[in-house]
């Protein structure tokens, strides 16, 4: 088992790659009173082409399937699985991301039973036919309601105007017509193709003996078998720099119009090191000029522009990246242009010593007490360990950048044809 020490935080990982492929790390924390529990594998909503283990022809399964499949695991043929770590005092959940899906609990009590149910109810599938059917009513009924909401559709019609080829581009739940293809065989196939041990991580963090933890953990994957390991072939379409629609427009029965507008980041980052920087970099420059402290952010709400629900997010991985800003506008046309006009005149701009090291001071300190959290620590140290990046380098990273790491970035970070708009508008009639 490696141990290795993070003095700067105060912080040892314990970590090991088992036999089978998965890679295990283990946080103890012993002030914690909790223990938080994350599975995950390199599988989410965007891998829908790909070779099938053990197959040489390249297929495409229905969109949704990895979310399907996700709710799909927790039911085994003679009980649900929630209940297993209810009984245990336990709180389990799962979701499913564009990259990942990650199954996991947290507790205060019954830690290695909990554990074992984790690592036992992921690892063993039961998919039926008629449990499939089933769930693709439970499944609809999620993907209408989301439907419904005028924030989640802004965010996906933002996405669907930045992207043409994509897979990004698609809801992670699919549509309803998606879904009613998929088939137990389907499940199986992406299962096993995905689900192999050595595709997955085994993150803990909590009170726990570290070395007990994985001999457990050890243990419990040395009783079971699994195939060989092979090399999974995914295949993604190619997609050019330009935006898909520079301006969608999605009627719905709101009283308040939603103006988001997003940027389609620019993938051509050299290394991870390169990838991580950038991702700092864009996070706390949408800081320095958007957020209720920022540079533009009085501009813009004097201007009757925007209110409280105003937001930036970031969102970059191995093979795309975006950013969206926006929010509630009584003005979503203003709004559009001004964002737009704000966001391309960055090119120009240039950060003072002072202004830089107060947003990077910011952005250290929002980090250090993210670190008090057990859910924040598990799952963005899955987040970064699937890009090949040390959550714990995130620190010290922030504190390499300089003003002119900033000033280099903003040069050449926003192109205007990198630039969509989606607004929700109230519906005619």
């Amino acid at each position: 088992m490696n141990k290795t020490n993070y003095d700067q935080l105060k912080e040892t990982v314990y970590s090991e790659k088992l036999d089978n492929g998965l890679r295990v790390f283990l946080l103890p924390k012993p002030e914690m009173a909790k223990t938080f529990s994350i599975f995950s594998t390199d599988y989410g909503s965007i891998d829908r082409t790909f070779v099938p283990i053990g197959e040489t022809e390249q297929i495409t399964v229905p969109d949704g399937i990895a979310h399907f499949l996700e709710h799909k695991l927790f039911e085994k043929e003679d009980r649900d699985v929630f209940q297993d770590f209810t009984k245990r005092g336990a709180s389990a959940n799962a979701f499913t991301s564009f990259t990942k899906t990650a199954y996991l609990f947290s507790s205060t009590s019954n830690i290695e039973d909990n554990v074992r149910t984790l690592l036992d109810f992921v690892q063993d599938p039961y998919f039926s036919e008629q449990s499939v059917e089933k769930e693709k009513g439970i499944i609809g009924q999620e993907i209408t309601m989301y439907d419904d909401q005028p924030d989640w559709r802004s965010f996906f019609g933002t996405i669907q105007s930045l992207y043409n080829n994509h897979p990004v581009q698609i809801d992670i739940a699919g549509t309803i017509d998606s879904i009613d293809k998929i088939t137990k065989d389907d499940l199986y196939t992406c299962y096993n193709t995905f689900y192999h041990p050595s595709n997955m991580t085994f993150f803990v963090a909590g009170n726990f003996n570290p070395e007990e933890m994985m001999q457990l953990i050890k243990e419990n994957q040395s009783a079971k078998t699994f195939p060989e390991k092979e090399a999974i072939q995914r295949s993604f379409p190619e997609e050019p720099s330009k935006v898909a629609k520079k301006k969608h427009v999605i009627e719905m029965p709101v009283s308040m119009p939603k103006c988001l507008v997003g940027l389609k980041e620019n993938m051509d980052h050299k290394d991870n090191r390169d990838f991580l920087e950038k991702e700092l970099l864009i996070d706390i420059l949408l800081d320095h000029f958007f957020s209720k402290s920022g540079k533009y952010y009085q501009d813009l709400y004097e201007n009757d522009l925007i209110d409280n629900s105003f937001s930036f997010e970031t969102n970059i991985e191995k093979n795309f990246g975006f950013s969206i800003l926006g929010g509630n506008t009584s003005k979503p046309d203003e709004l559009a242009e001004k964002l737009t006009s704000m966001l391309v005149g960055l090119r120009e701009f240039e950060l003072t010593a002072e202004e830089f090291s107060t947003v990077k001071r910011k952005k250290i300190g929002h980090f250090l007490r993210s670190m008090n959290s057990l859910e924040f620590i598990s799952n963005q140290f899955i987040h970064y360990n699937l890009l090949g990046i040390d959550l714990f380098e995130v620190l010290p990273t922030i504190e390499r950048l300089t003003v002119g790491d900033a000033n280099a970035f903003l040069k050449d970070w926003i192109d205007e044809e990198r630039i969509a708009v989606c607004q929700i508008v109230p519906a005619q009639g």
